[in-house]
This record gives C-alpha cells, sequence and structure tokens, in this order.
C-alpha cells in the first residue's frame, strides 16, 4: 500500500534525546517539525546515566533541567581511578555536579516538551530510503497501519532532514556517508539487577586490567551493571553468564554487593566512529549518527544534546528566510571538532580504565592524582568531561569571550511607579531575574550596561530592526570596563565588545547583528 503525507518545514529520524530535545527547540520557533521513530513503543532500555553540568545549563535554557533534577542523584565529584576523584562541587554553573539518572526520563521531560510545543512524533515509521533536491528533501517511510498491523509505504517531504537514527543510522547510510573508526572494546555484559548491599557513592566504576565494573542506580531499587572480562571475549550474540558477571564484578570492585535477580542481560562491543561530515546539502547528522564512542566518562548522550542545542537556531533561522550566509555551514565548523575531541577524551578513560600491567596502573593513579590537584589541570579536564570548556571557533582579532561559554549572570529588573516589574524591549515579556531564563525565548540576547536615556536609545535605534530575533537585557552586576555580549540562543557568545562609547559600540553592535541574526526586518528597518 502506498499513501502521502503532508509535508513539514524539517523532519527528524530518530525519537531519542537529541531528536526530541531538536524538535522542540524547532516546534518552539513556529517550525512545522515531525519526528519519525521506529520503535511503536518507547523504550525502557537505559543507555546512559550521566548528564553534564553543560548539558544542564542547555536544558535550563529550554526551562525543563530543574525538574530532570528531580528524578535522580547529584553527584559532586567523580571517581577517576585507584580512589582519586574529580572534584565538581567548584565549578562556576548552577549544576556544580553529574547528575545520574535513567536516560528514559531525560527522553520522557523531552517528548512532553516538543508535544507541548506542537511537534508531531510518528511512532512505527522506519524510513527506507532518502532522495533530496535544491528545493527539498524526500524521504521513503514504511509506517505500522492501526489495528492489523499492516505496514503502509509512503512518501515523506521537508525542506530539511536531520538524521538523529544512531549508530546504524539509516539516513547516514542512504547518504552514501562511510563511517571511519574501529571496536574498541569487545563482549562488554550489560544486566539489570538488585543488590543486597547499597554501594557507598551513586556511580561506582574501577577496573583492575583483567576486568573493570561499573555499577549506576535507576532509583526504583534496579542498578544497571556494565561488566568486562579480559579473559573471556565472546561474541555479542553469547549470552551472559551470571555467575561469571558477579566474579568479574567482585575482582574489579572488591565486591558485587549481593548481586541477584537479573532482570535483563545483553552483551555489547564498543567503538569508536565518526562520520566524515555532519551535512550533506539540505541533510545533517547528530548524536549517534554522526559520533560514538565508548560509554567511559558519559559523554555520548550530553554530546549529542548539544549537537541538538547549536543546530536547532540555525535550522529555524534558514527555514524563516532569516538565516545569513554560512550559518548552516557553522554547524559542521562547531561540532565537528567537539565530536573528535571527545572521542579522545573516552578513548583515554577507557584505556585508563583498561590498563593491564601493574607499573602502567600505577603511573595512571599518580597522573590522575596529580591531574585533580593542579588546578589548572583539574579544570581543564572538568572542562572536558562537563563541556563547560567547549567554546566555538572565532573571527581573527575577535573579544577573547566570542565563541565561548556565556555565562547564566543574574539580569537587573526594574519596577515602576506601583512596584510591578518593567517589560523588557519587547512589550509583551517581562525581565526574568537570569540569563538563561531570558534564552528561553529562543531569541538572541544582548546583554548591554546600563546605559543614560540618550545611549539607551541609541541602542533602541540599533537593535530594532532585529527585535524580532534579539531580547535586549542587562547584567544585574556592571563590570569594568563596560561588556557588551550578543549570546546565541544556544548559550554562546556570538560578538562581545568592551566599546565604552555608546555611538561607536553602536556601530559594531549593526554588524554583528546583521552577520548573527541575518538582514534586517524590512519594515522595522524603515522605522
Amino acid at each position: 500500500m502506498r499513501a502521502t503525507a503532508t509535508d513539514a518545514d524539517v523532519l527528524i529520524v530518530g525519537a531519542g534525546p537529541t531528536g526530541l530535545l531538536l524538535a522542540g527547540d524547532l516546534a518552539g520557533a513556529g517550525v512545522a517539525c515531525t519526528v519519525l521513530e521506529r520503535r511503536v513503543e518507547d523504550s525502557s532500555l537505559t543507555r546512559a546515566f550521566a548528564v553534564h553540568a553543560r548539558t544542564l545549563e542547555e536544558l535550563d535554557a529550554r526551562g525543563v533541567a530543574d525538574e530532570l533534577v528531580e528524578t535522580g542523584a547529584t553527584v559532586g565529584s567523580l571517581a577517576v581511578f585507584g580512589g582519586v576523584r574529580l572534584a565538581l562541587s567548584q565549578l562556576e554553573t548552577r549544576f556544580p555536579f553529574v547528575l545520574v539518572t535513567p536516560q528514559y526520563h531525560t527522553e520522557r521531560l523531552l517528548a512532553e516538551r516538543a508535544r507541548a510545543l506542537g511537534a508531531e512524533l510518528v511512532r512505527g515509521a522506519e524510513v527506507t530510503g532518502l532522495r533530496q533536491d535544491t528545493g527539498g528533501v524526500d524521504l521513503e517511510v514504511r509506517t505500522k497501519a492501526a489495528g492489523d498491523g499492516e505496514w503502509v509505504a509512503g512518501t515523506r517531504r521537508a525542506s530539511y532532514v536531520v538524521g538523529t537514527d544512531g549508530v546504524r543510522s539509516t539516513v547516514r547510510h542512504a547518504l552514501g556517508l562511510p563511517f571511519p573508526g574501529r571496536s574498541i572494546a569487545r563482549s562488554l555484559m550489560l544486566a539489570d539487577v538488585r543488590l543486597a548491599e547499597t554501594p557507598p557513592g551513586v556511580l561506582t566504576a574501577n577496573g583492575t586490567g583483567r576486568s573493570f565494573a561499573f555499577i549506576a542506580p535507576f532509583g526504583d531499587g534496579w542498578y544497571r551493571v556494565i561488566a568486562w572480562n579480559r579473559r573471556h571475549q565472546v561474541p555479542d550474540s553469547e549470552p551472559v553468564d551470571f555467575d561469571e558477571l558477579r566474579a568479574v564484578t567482585r575482582d574489579a570492585l572488591g565486591t558485587d554487593y549481593g548481586m541477584r535477580d537479573p532482570r535483563w542481560t545483553s552483551r555489547f562491543h564498543s567503538d569508536e566512529r565518526q562520520a566524515p561530515t555532519y551535512r550533506v546539502g539540505r541533510v545533517f547528522l547528530a548524536g549517534d549518527a554522526a559520533h560514538v564512542h565508548s560509554p567511559a566518562g558519559g559523554l555520548g548522550m550530553n554530546t549529542g544534546l548539544q549537537d541538538a542545542a547549536n543546530l536547532g537556531w540555525k535550522l529555524a533561522a534558514a527555514v524563516q528566510g532569516s538565516a545569513p550566509d554560512g550559518l548552516l555551514d557553522s554547524y559542521q565548523r562547531e561540532r565537528y571538532p567537539v565530536g573528535t575531541q571527545v572521542l579522545r577524551t573516552s578513548d583515554a578513560l577507557l584505556r585508563a580504565a583498561f590498563a593491564q600491567s601493574r607499573a602502567l596502573r600505577a603511573v595512571r593513579g599518580v597522573a590522575a592524582a596529580l591531574a585533580t590537584r593542579i588546578k589548572p589541570v583539574a579544570d581543564h579536564f572538568a572542562g572536558r568531561i562537563t563541556a563547560l570548556g567547549v567554546s566555538y571557533p572565532a573571527p581573527h582579532g575577535a573579544h577573547p569571550l566570542t565563541g565561548k561559554r556565556a555565562a547564566d549572570v543574574p539580569l537587573a529588573v526594574t519596577a515602576d511607579d506601583s512596584g510591578e516589574q518593567t517589560p523588557g524591549p519587547r512589550s509583551d515579556r517581562l525581565v526574568p531575574p537570569r540569563l538563561y531564563e531570558a534564552l528561553r525565548g529562543g531569541q538572541f540576547v544582548l546583554l548591554a550596561p546600563a546605559l543614560g536615556t540618550e545611549a539607551a536609545a541609541r541602542l533602541r535605534d540599533a537593535v530594532a530592526p532585529w527585535i524580532d530575533r534579539v531580547d535586549v537585557a542587562t547584567p544585574a552586576t556592571a563590570t569594568s570596563p563596560p561588556t557588551w555580549l550578543l549570546v546565541r540562543p544556544d548559550a554562546y557568545v556570538a560578538w562581545a565588545s568592551n566599546e565604552p562609547d555608546p555611538a561607536a559600540g553602536t556601530e559594531a553592535l549593526r554588524a554583528a547583528l546583521a552577520s548573527w541574526c541575518g538582514a534586517p526586518t524590512p519594515a522595522q528597518a524603515e522605522t
């Protein structure tokens, strides 16, 4: 059977965390968006437990971070190796910890947000082919019909397509893209179990060279165990021997905590791979479809969510016709190096965990201890793990803050004579108390120093042609010298200046707005 479907601005293939965050961002921007998911039912399989600080900041800018934090446990330090811990509690963020929560909580909240904003989620929809031309992309889709379960074949067309469909991405295969890399760990055992004894930490992990084990809680009395036995590496199709799982855990951790009642077991192998490009014409890749690596460090889901945060506002601008030249190309330029660095970090962590010789493990422990006690080194390492240290390329001669993560600064809130909060430059919106709350509208936010009446009027005139894309706010605390920041919707600094003269600064600001936000709105530009 064949059927046709209504066109969408953007079709997203895959309803994992990456695709769902992207769908919410697009729908929130008014873009007609549909997510196609091959699975008919929600998956109870949890691949990820760790939500790092930068991901929580991105979720905070979407209003869902605090609710997600309530679903899990927070850990203020991460075990490196040999009892050495990396402190996170001193990180300059609202979220100085790693959140441990099953992936299905993240998916649930992002799916609820996407639907509430108007995104369509179609389950039982399997993509089988892809064609694109200069005007759009056609996807061949088989959809499970209601009732008798018959498959209905059809074509869906969109202006853009994003593949967030995982390591075996149909979209990537349809584009003919290779996925170069290698398998780095074979025959990893997975199990969901109960424990008679509660581990002392929220996350428990260690490796001896011949064995490795990791334990994380679901929060409902069940635990996920990942274990590896160097001396017994068999194909993924081999069933997990529960006695072996317990023995390997005892060898790695010193105890199996009374492991019992396995409800699910499996084997898998871990790959390191990265697509050579994240964009082919009107088709993009994000998350595991673009890059995959070991579970070490819990970096996979986090990197995919940050891919989506980078791409969403750019695609929205392209659909709405306001994207400046090269904006969509900046996705590859910014996110590909991040993916490469994540692969290197994950590989280094895995090699350290699987170090075989006693001498090498001793060196590993000493190096980890030094790295976590020397503040600049510890900060750099924490920045890589949490992604707080991620920054994007800036033009030559740009302000040092350009491309960096924008800190969540408090904003000045003014009040009229009645004590009511005064609306900001967009009359329908009040000034929120923090930058990341201001970003929840999906707009750019211009952080401008407090100005006098005449200077403020010049600023309003300068921003007016872009006021449909830019909100203006003033930090609660003044800086010296005064700093102007144009913050992107994904909470990175697009442009910065310390120009003290508002008139001169306004000219530079106009250029920055045109460069990042596109052409001014004609009617507003005339006024």
